[in-house]
């Protein structure tokens, strides 16, 4: 939805009473994309690291983290979160960086919301 600024002008004595609107419109800033992050399952990390994660780096309960490590486990995937590009991007980041150092074969990936 654009705004419109609506501006009459005036009457003055060289004008012939015709009246001008002057319209400014100000387009509405979209917002951005929003990007799903998502666990994937595999056969070799396990379960408590996974809910470890879920708790560290997305905020999530403990309860709540077991519930999305049991998604992940049985349905291969599971959405933990969705943001801005940067803040996915970074999450993806965290996750694979810890999951390496502590050499497990987590796989955290995004894609945009659709």
């Amino acid at each position: 939805m654009q705004r419109l600024d609506v501006t009459a002008m005036a009457d003055t004595p060289e004008d012939d009473g015709d009246v001008s609107v002057v319209t400014k419109t100000k387009p509405k800033t979209a917002r951005p994309p929003l990007y799903k992050v998502l666990l994937l399952n595999d056969d070799y990390t396990p379960m408590e690291f996974v809910v470890m994660v879920l708790e560290r780096f997305f905020g999530i309960g403990h309860s709540h983290a077991v519930e999305i490590m049991l998604t992940v486990h049985k349905k291969g995937l599971a959405v933990v979160g969705v943001f801005s590009h940067e803040i996915a991007e970074t999450k993806v980041a965290q996750v694979m960086d810890f999951a390496r150092r502590h050499q497990h074969p987590l796989q955290c990936t995004m894609e945009k919301e659709e």
